[in-house]
């Protein structure tokens, strides 16, 4: 890389600490600026982590001129506002996923990188992942022929509470925008934009789904995906991929891949294992640097056009269910 990247963090929560601990591993990053609603908490996040700077303001760090990069880890609800407020000052974005509560507010979003000729990425950390990278080549080597089905899910066991940012709707709570987006990634990633989706979800009393359940159906009518994502029930984070020639096992947890089991026909079984020497999050953050040394608004391996169909995939999924979120609907 040509320079050391100095990073901001808006909104210093649990993901954010993975992050800033990965940052760490990275030679040419470096975490400069740490902001919050309350002063105390961004100083002692600051502290942590070694950074000299914290505002209590998201607009300060968003106006500091030593600040590259914003990693964005605020609720979901806070990225649109959050990310438009950096794109307009200039400042590149990595911001978490889901990249926003529905279409109309990527786009929005896209539209001012795109006129402010300034970096944008959503932080689908998954897609970066060795275990991943390497599904990939294997799929395109053609070991196990077309893939024909997708099954794949993620599922925990989260205590209701209204409140909580997992079941309160004014804070995109609900299974499918925290990690349904997972397997519709996956999805996504491997067959494309499905021909029609069915879902249907069981809703919470605040009307966010508890668990939902997806049915991609694609135009070569002998490809499908079957999809689940749960706040109620634990799963196994299992995904298997299905070809015309064998299939590939993802052991649980899936979204951060340690081993691919391949069982190709006249094959003998084959088990690739991968190690992290971290939480995983150091890859997007190193393809976002990447992005940068080369004056790219956009990653090739996650484009703009990859975040635009998956929120407009989720869109659909929430009318079919009746899912509401009434601040965004």
């Amino acid at each position: 890389m040509k320079k050391i990247y100095k990073w901001g963090i808006i909104g210093p929560g649990n993901i954010a600490h993975k992050f800033a601990q990965d940052l760490q591993h990275i030679a040419n990053a470096q975490l400069l600026g740490v902001a919050s609603r309350s002063t105390d908490r961004a100083r002692d996040f600051a502290k942590q982590y070694g950074a000299t700077k914290y505002y209590s303001n998201y607009e300060h760090l968003c106006e500091d001129p030593d600040i590259d990069i914003v990693y964005i880890a605020t609720p979901h609800a806070m990225h649109h506002e959050n990310t438009l407020s950096c794109l307009a000052r200039g400042k590149a974005v990595l911001c978490e996923k889901p990249l926003a509560m529905n279409l109309r507010q990527v786009e929005e979003m896209v539209e001012m990188a795109s006129k402010k000729n300034v970096f944008l990425m959503e932080a689908i950390w998954t897609r970066f992942l060795p275990g991943i990278i390497k599904l990939q080549e294997v799929l395109e080597s053609g070991r196990i022929g077309d893939v024909l089905s997708i099954k794949a899910d993620f599922g925990y066991n989260w205590p209701f509470d209204p409140k909580s940012r997992v079941y309160n709707p004014d804070l995109g709570g609900g299974s499918l925008l925290d990690i349904g987006i997972y397997p519709l990634f996956l999805s996504l990633f491997l067959l494309g934009q499905p021909w029609e989706i069915k879902s249907k979800a069981k809703l919470a009393s605040t009307q966010v789904d508890a668990d939902c359940e997806m049915e991609l159906i694609y135009l070569n009518k002998n490809q499908r995906a079957h999809l689940f994502s749960s706040v109620i029930k634990e799963t196994k984070l299992e995904a298997v991929i299905e070809g015309s020639n064998g299939n590939i096992k993802i052991p649980g947890p899936w979204f951060k891949p340690e081993s691919l089991i391949i069982n190709a026909k006249n094959e003998p079984e084959e088990i690739l294992k991968f190690e992290y020497t971290d939480n995983g999050y150091s890859y997007e953050a190193i393809e976002a640097m990447n992005c940068l040394d080369q004056n790219k608004q956009e990653s090739e391996l996650l484009p703009w056009s990859f975040s635009l169909t998956l929120m407009k995939m989720m869109d659909e999924i929430r009318n079919q269910c009746q899912i509401r979120y009434p601040k965004y609907d």
